[in-house]
């Protein structure tokens, strides 16, 4: 079995803005650690799957900022979506790309399994991380099932998605574990985020997904035929062009993508199968997706803050405040709690902590009003 791996990096990270922006998002910055959240990705994985079968997905205007950025990958591994369409059609797009790929190796369809990552997490540590994805993929190469894996709760969290088991898995010990899924459900209000906890049955969505890459084919045409019947076409597109760096199949595989529905991978296909199965995370885990997931991550000073760069704070409380410019200015705080402030060369981001996952509200305002030169 040849097993790959997908890393989803086409988005740009618009809660991250203004440190985030469109020719550098989130992915390439390093937030959690002194590398960029993509090289973590990497090298998380590679214990179990090589870099040479690790795949990129990413955007046309990202394509070549990531092959400069990531150079311990072969370039052509770093793959452009010709058009922003979601995860569904981002995934079908992999899936072509990558049956075509070994199709030239002498490996069918049905001798391919898929680990599908996103660069935008925190997990710890790295051996049960590796642990629970072995554990995922043995599940899927053997039974034509879906997998994803489930995080328990350890607090009340809105800012995610849920899955919903018959039972709680074990919190006692640290064994690997499969159930099947009942539902999958949307962020909820804080009061069924409260729920869900108590419940213990219920599960953060972590939005890793495994498959074999047959299962995953077939179940698409199944549920979603309007992407799914696409990827044999997009695997035409990318005949003998798998192999070289430059987007040489782009203009054969734009007319096919751009039909393709806007729509996630969650509702085109993990909601709809009846073949979907979760796996137990033996891992600490955590979504880094805003502002105030930081002080999750990095360890925040004796008041609760995190502050980088040049500042002058007093009797500020947990708050987060990063001087990212480089010009020679300060940011003074007083009487601060709960804020964050983001400085950059050309902007500024002052909002309360409770807020930021409405900073995709300003960046969208901006947009309207000023275009892109401050994105």
């Amino acid at each position: 079995m040849k097993r790959t791996a997908v890393i989803m990096a086409g988005g740009s990270g618009e809660r991250f803005w203004p440190l985030s922006r469109t020719r550098k998002p989130k992915q390439l910055l390093n937030l959690a650690s002194d590398k960029t959240m993509l090289e973590d990705s990497i090298e998380r994985i590679s214990p179990l799957i090589p870099v040479q079968d690790i795949f990129i997905i990413t955007s046309q205007a990202l394509l070549e900022p990531m092959r400069k950025a990531l150079t311990e990958l072969p370039p052509e591994n770093i793959v452009a979506e010709p058009l922003k369409r979601n995860t569904a059609p981002c995934l079908a797009l992999a899936a072509g790309f990558i049956a075509e790929r070994y199709k030239e190796e002498g490996y069918t369809e049905s001798e391919i399994s898929i680990a599908v990552l996103t660069a935008d997490q925190n997990i710890y540590p790295n051996e049960e991380f590796i642990r629970t994805i072995e554990s995922a993929l043995d599940y899927v190469e053997n039974y034509p099932t879906l997998a994803t894996i489930g995080i328990q709760p350890d607090r009340t969290e809105t800012g995610y998605g849920y899955i919903e088991v018959d039972s709680a898995f074990d919190k006692a010990n640290n064994n690997l574990d499969i159930k099947q899924v009942l539902r999958f459900l949307e962020k909820p209000n804080i009061e069924k985020a409260n729920e869900f906890l108590k419940k213990g049955n219920y599960l953060w969505n972590s939005g890793m997904f495994f498959w074999r890459l047959d299962t995953f084919i077939n179940t698409m045409k199944k549920y979603t035929p309007e992407i799914g019947n696409k990827i044999d076409d997009i695997r035409k597109g990318y005949t003998k062009k798998t192999g070289i760096t430059l987007p040489e199949a782009l203009d054969r595989i734009t007319p096919i993508f751009e039909t393709c529905p806007n729509i996630s991978i969650d509702y085109a296909l993990m909601e709809k199968a009846d073949n979907v199965v979760v796996a137990k995370a033996t891992f600490t885990w955590d979504d880094i997706g805003s502002w105030d997931s930081l002080p999750r991550v990095k360890k925040p000073d004796s008041d609760g803050n995190i502050i980088q760069g040049n500042t002058a704070i007093i009797d500020v409380k947990n708050s987060v405040i990063i001087n990212a410019s480089n010009k020679d200015k300060i940011i003074a705080g007083l009487g601060l709690d709960g804020f964050v402030i983001v400085s950059t060369d050309d902007a500024v981001l002052i909002c309360p902590k409770d807020k930021v996952q409405d900073v995709k509200k300003c960046v969208e305002k901006i947009r309207n009003e000023k275009g892109d030169k401050y994105l």
